[in-house]
């Protein structure tokens, strides 16, 4: 924890974005996570791909254990300037007209295609118990 006074801007960490240089931010904290890489249970390619964001939100999903957050003291650099952290906007998906299934010509087509083989196969059965003669 020695350079837990620094204050590191958003575009300085993105920088650190190797193998041989690996720097995060989790929760308003720079974390240097290089000689952590090797030893990561998900991998070297879980943290290099949190490089050069806010890794908080990847780091929250995973639910790390309480022993783990404790480990992160001893990576902390500093702290992360929050107003170079480009802010998130919730995704919202885009208006779609109401589907009505029952009135498409796809669901007639459907209905066919399944109707017409048992039709075809009823009427098959049909045939062969009415022609059949007796034994």
């Amino acid at each position: 924890m020695g350079g837990e006074g620094k204050v590191y801007t958003l575009a300085e960490v993105s920088q650190h974005n190797n193998a041989k240089d690996c720097w995060l931010v989790i929760e308003g904290k720079v974390y240097n996570v290089t000689k952590f890489l090797e030893d990561h249970p998900g991998g070297d390619e879980v943290l290099l791909s949190a490089t050069g964001k806010d890794a908080t939100d990847d780091f929250v999903d995973v639910g790390h254990s309480s022993s783990a957050r404790a480990m992160m003291d001893e990576f902390c650099v500093g702290e992360i300037n929050t107003s170079t952290i480009p802010s998130q906007k919730k995704y919202t998906p885009p208006k779609q007209p109401h589907y009505d299934q029952d009135k498409t010509s796809e669901f007639v087509i459907k209905l066919l295609q399944f109707l017409v083989p048992l039709l075809i196969l009823g009427l098959a059965f049909g045939v062969r118990f009415y022609t059949k003669s007796p034994a």
